[in-house]
């Protein structure tokens, strides 16, 4: 009867750890870095059509900012370029003007 408890015991663990992986995956957490490789060379604005900016955390050590270009593209770029910065500078600045305004 021990063994039978043992091996029930057993099954349920190895079903929790399953079903938490399984959940990480399907809420679409990286718990990697997502940009290989940079590019530092402008990009012209008009051809981006939204950009992501990830914080550095246990994911990864690196910022990484992803623009999305108009044609589907992702593009990881370069966070120290200076074009880049102003690319950050000015979609932080709208998000602060966004929740600085009353609903």
């Amino acid at each position: 009867m021990n063994s039978k408890l043992v091996a029930v015991l057993a099954l349920f663990l190895i079903s929790a750890a399953v079903s938490q992986g399984r959940t990480l995956a399907r809420m679409g957490t990286e718990l990697r870095c997502q940009c290989i490789a940079t590019h530092s060379g402008l990009i012209p604005p008009k051809s981006i059509q939204d950009v992501k900016l990830t914080q550095s955390g246990p994911h990864c050590k690196n910022v990484e900012v992803i623009a999305t270009l108009k044609n589907g593209k992702e593009v990881c770029l370069e966070p120290t370029a200076p074009w880049v910065q102003l690319i950050v500078k000015a979609i932080m600045a709208r998000a602060q003007k966004n929740s600085d305004s009353p609903l």
